[in-house]
């Protein structure tokens, strides 16, 4: 069984690494168009990136997202990015835990605070997992690694095409409530790629989440990623909720982590305007040759959308209007979000003056 898990998670990386397993179908970024302050009325260096976040003052409200963990490739990695994030002043999650639960030899692969000594850690374990182990031991694995929060991924999609899936997910939401009220440190939950939506979020938030990672579609499809290992039924190789309508309806619900096909500090700056407090990613830094560079790149191009935009502060940008057109306003309509409220807000609420006897609107 040990040597079966070690072979899916080191597979699971060189898959990702060397494949195209992206989803077929569009995460939406491309429909969200920041609105542009032609004045912005402050200098590009002026605008201020830090964010709070597991009680910890963060340089980018950037999370380098789970990646699988528990293999010697696996814990290598983890090292090396968990080590970029604490350069670069951002957040490090650790992929899927359940090998060191199984063996605990396997925690020298997921130790990595030495490396961030003051970085937000996040530690991870599956929602089908979940009713597997008990309480105090998923304790002492979050206590083991130092982690500042423990996220649960649910990922029925990818248990339902693994050629090895575990699909027992009744009574989930009973037992993350548990976990949530027993566990010492904050509960983040997310999905695997395939969106979590409003509704959902509302049920997790209810149960005691204090973050909802939206995880939607238009990334990383763990469909085709198990498929390349033999997995089965193909035709839900793009099945999924997509990013930006999962963005908007879990950050009107609760804290949101918007990831899910984000590729750029755009993308990072797209989703926070959409409400999140933060975004993630795991591909691009996985396949970066430079993840420091990478994260650097990211961080410019967040700074630059918030200063083309006149926003001085991350909550600046929350409110900053947006346009939200084509397949993701469409589909933000049906589920009763109206795009429109995003275009007509404004960061700078200050009044500018009159001409005439009607005051002007910039919206």
């Amino acid at each position: 069984m040990k040597e079966l898990i070690d072979e899916r998670k080191d597979s699971h990386l060189a898959i990702c690494r060397e494949r195209k397993i992206e989803y077929g179908t569009r995460a939406g970024f491309e429909d969200v168009m920041l609105v542009h302050n032609a004045l912005p009325e402050m200098d590009w260096g002026e605008a201020d990136l830090g964010v709070e976040f597991l009680g910890k003052r963060l340089a980018a409200p950037i999370i380098i997202s789970a990646m699988s963990g528990g293999t010697a490739n696996g814990g290598e990695l983890n090292r090396k990015l968990s080590a970029t994030a604490e350069k670069a002043g951002i957040a490090f999650a650790l992929g899927s835990q359940r090998p060191m639960l199984e063996d605990p030899s396997k925690a020298e692969h997921f130790k990595v605070r030495k490396f961030a000594p003051t970085a937000p850690l996040i530690g991870n374990i599956g929602a089908a997992q979940l009713g597997e182990y008990p309480i105090k031991k998923i304790e002492d694995m979050v206590e083991t690694v130092e982690a500042d929060a423990l996220a649960v991924h649910l990922n029925a999609l990818q248990e339902a095409v693994q050629p090895e899936g575990e699909t027992k997910f009744e009574g989930v939401l009973d037992r993350i409530r548990k976990l949530c009220d027993a566990l010492s440190v904050p509960l983040i939950v997310k999905e695997t790629g395939a969106g979590i939506s409003g509704p959902a979020a509302r049920s997790l938030f209810l149960a005691g989440a204090k973050f909802v990672e939206s995880s939607g579609s238009g990334g990383t499809s763990w469909s085709k990623v198990e498929l390349e290992r033999g997995g089965k039924m193909p035709l839900f190789s793009d099945w999924g909720y997509p990013a930006v309508p999962a963005i908007a309806e879990c950050a009107l619900t609760g804290p949101t982590i918007a990831t899910g096909g984000v590729r750029s500090g755009i993308d990072v700056a797209k989703g926070i305007a959409l409400g999140a407090r933060m975004g993630g990613a795991a591909l691009p830094f996985l396949r970066a040759k430079d993840p420091q560079k990478e994260v650097q790149a990211w961080k410019d191009q967040l700074r630059t959308a918030m200063f083309l935009t006149g926003s001085k502060d991350i909550e600046q940008l929350r409110n900053a209007p947006l346009v939200v057109l084509g397949a993701s306003a469409d589909i933000m309509r049906q589920r009763g979000i109206d795009p429109a409220m995003y275009a007509m807000r404004s960061n700078r609420p200050e009044k500018i003056g009159k001409t005439n006897e009607k005051e002007n609107h910039y919206f």
